[in-house]
């Protein structure tokens, strides 16, 4: 009767932190949200809602672009 049961609900880490804006200068948060791949993890997996796995993914792209984040990794 396992497949019965329902898995606890994921809920927003910036929600429940009360983040309104995410900065992409916080590369430590950032890096939460990517793959060892390099890749950024999508919205079922983090829990992150829409609203703000679209500021991670934004924030995530700025940092790569200045250099603060790796776009791959070895």
């Amino acid at each position: 009767m396992a497949r019965d049961r329902r898995r606890k609900r994921k809920v927003c880490s910036f929600c429940v932190d009360k983040i309104e804006h995410i900065d992409y200068k916080d590369v430590g948060r950032l890096r939460r949200f990517i793959s060892e791949r390099g890749k950024l993890l999508p919205r079922r997996i983090t829990g992150n809602c829409a609203r703000h796995q679209r500021q991670v993914t934004r924030a995530v792209k700025r940092a790569r672009n200045i250099a603060l984040m790796p776009y791959t990794t070895d």
